[in-house]
């Protein structure tokens, strides 16, 4: 794609699925990767992968719910390389599945901080580093989940439509900066995510499946092939947009 070769983007939550596949994307396109995770193994095999096939990558610990992890880690990826083009704002959580009544307190305000508080902290730092080169893109992930309502996942739900909507109101403020912002709401894709979420219960996961049109699951790879696109030259005049890649999930 244009405009990815030689640049530096940061994902966040990309020890795994789809942070996972859009590293590994932006690395086969050229960019040079900063990949962030909790899960430090997981994060680090990742830029073993990129490193093994000839790419520049490197790890950086960060929990994105807490505001010093996401300034250090911005600062850590200038420092690491330079500077920042790109950011994929991926870092997200499921929760805990129950009524709003019965929801914990501590599971709601837990899915928020990552979900949708992590979103505007990654931003909050990523925005000005992006203003001194002369612009860049962002692309939060969203969710299917944030066009929608669903039972017994309130907090995940929404914190998704606060990912919309931060990404709107941002993508309005820097696009005189020449700054993009995006997200994507990916449907049902095949991650650790869903796994979690069905327990491996083949019933679940049928039930997941006949909510898809297209009678699969996405692949974390078709979600990162759009962030890439999203972020490159391809795309430079798409801004503010929520892009749906969820094989027809919200079409009826």
């Amino acid at each position: 794609m244009k405009g990815i070769e030689g640049k530096v983007a940061l994902v966040t939550g990309a020890a795994s699925g789809i942070g996972r596949a859009t590293a590994l994307r932006f690395a086969e396109e050229g960019a040079k990767v900063v990949v962030s995770d909790v899960m430090v193994d997981d994060g680090e095999q990742v830029v073993h992968e990129i490193t093994e096939a000839g790419g520049d990558a490197a790890f950086i610990r960060a929990d994105v719910s807490k505001a010093d992890d996401v300034a250090e880690l911005v600062a850590g990826t200038v420092e690491q390389f330079g500077g920042l083009d790109f950011a994929h704002n991926n870092a997200g959580i499921e929760g805990a599945g129950a009524p709003l009544t019965e929801m914990s307190v501590e599971d709601f305000e837990r899915v928020i901080d990552i979900n949708l508080k992590g979103v505007f902290l990654g931003m909050k730092y990523e925005i000005p580093h992006l203003m001194e080169r002369g612009g860049g893109a962002i692309v939060n992930t969203a969710s299917v989940a944030g066009m929608t309502g669903g039972a017994n996942l309130a907090h995940y739900y929404a914190s998704k439509h606060g990912v919309i909507g931060l990404t709107r109101s941002a993508a309005m403020e820097v696009a005189g900066e020449n700054i993009r912002v995006n997200a994507v709401c990916p449907g049902v894709i095949d991650t650790p995510m869903i796994e979690r979420f069905t327990h491996g219960d083949e019933e679940a996961t049928e039930g997941l499946l006949a909510a898809e049109p297209m009678g699969r699951m996405g692949k974390p790879e078709e979600i990162a092939s759009a962030v890439v696109y999203l972020c490159s030259d391809d795309a430079s005049f798409v801004t503010g947009h929520p892009m749906v890649i969820d094989g027809g999930y919200v079409v009826p």
